[in-house]
């Protein structure tokens, strides 16, 4: 039989994994609908400091590496891995024709590469373990996806720029549930 403990983490896990699901939708479409400008025959861009623009969709890519750690320290590792190759899936299938495979292989390398960070991490290093492995992922999907897809690095800095934001603002967050997972004695998966 399941404990308190266990089904509170298990509910928490998977609140995480349909909300990183949920973020490669979202991005794709904001990418062409939400932003200060949007570029005839490219994307929606938001300002992510003075004097430089992202594409929109790209912000939630930052929250996404942030939710996949999350699934992992509630579910396991196992549950890591089968998020990231659903997300290339769901990034594959929801991107155009021609941005496929841009899709699929930036969301495998800097989910991977976020992972590969994050899991050796000690179980008490959890705000650590996110801004680093977060910090590595985004920068490889800010390299990857645009360069594959469009063989430019034009918006890598806003990119970059707007992923970390949305890292940062997710850090309180990450801090909060690691001092209530000690005071409710919730271990890691």
């Amino acid at each position: 039989m399941i404990d308190d403990k266990e089904k509170q983490k298990n509910i928490e896990g998977w609140v995480f994994l349909a909300l990183f699901c949920l973020t490669i939708p979202v991005a794709n479409w904001m990418i062409g609908h939400v932003g200060t400008v949007c570029l005839a025959n490219g994307p929606c861009l938001l300002p992510v400091a003075p004097g430089i623009m992202a594409p929109s969709g790209a912000m939630l890519i930052g929250v996404a590496l942030v939710l996949r750690d999350l699934v992992q320290r509630r579910l396991g590792v196992e549950f890591g891995i089968a998020a990231i190759v659903a997300g290339a899936a769901i990034s594959a299938g929801l991107a155009p024709p021609s941005l496929v495979i841009a899709s699929a292989a930036a969301f495998l390398l800097s989910e991977f590469a976020d992972f590969a960070v994050y899991t050796p991490f000690p179980r008490r290093r959890l705000v650590l373990a996110v801004l680093a492995s977060s910090f590595l992922g985004l920068v490889v999907d800010s390299i990857v996806f645009p360069w594959l897809a469009f063989g430019s690095l034009d918006f890598l800095s806003g990119q970059i720029i707007g992923k970390l934001w949305m890292v940062l603002m997710a850090t309180p967050f990450v801090a909060y549930l690691r001092r209530r997972d000690e005071r409710l004695g919730l271990e890691p998966a």
